[in-house]
């Protein structure tokens, strides 16, 4: 039985990079708060609901629901999809203020 001998040239030398402007860093970053900024909305009205004398257990899962859903919007968030990324943008940027409105 032969054993293999390992490669030479390390793993990080395969990856390659990702270059990005001031504006799109930027820009990425605020698709992410906008997506934290609603993840903290909904963390907010799910403490609200569970603090009251009879909280609605229903929405209370359903608040869960959405928020576990925006961890993945966020997992899945591509800084080189311009359009993805404006679009998260506003989308979670008025979800928040209509959480917060509510």
């Amino acid at each position: 039985m032969s054993a293999s001998t390992p490669s030479e040239e390390p793993v990080i030398a395969s990856i390659t990079g990702f270059q990005w402007s001031s504006e799109e860093s930027v820009a990425y970053e605020a698709a992410i708060e906008a997506i934290n900024g609603a993840v903290g909305a909904y963390t907010a009205r799910i403490h609200a609901e569970r603090s009251k004398a009879a909280p609605d257990g229903e929405l209370v899962g359903l608040w869960r629901e959405r928020r576990g859903e925006l961890a993945k919007v966020r997992e899945q968030l591509d800084p080189a999809d311009h359009e993805q990324i404006a679009e998260v943008r506003r989308r979670y940027a008025a979800l928040t203020r209509q959480l917060m409105e509510d």
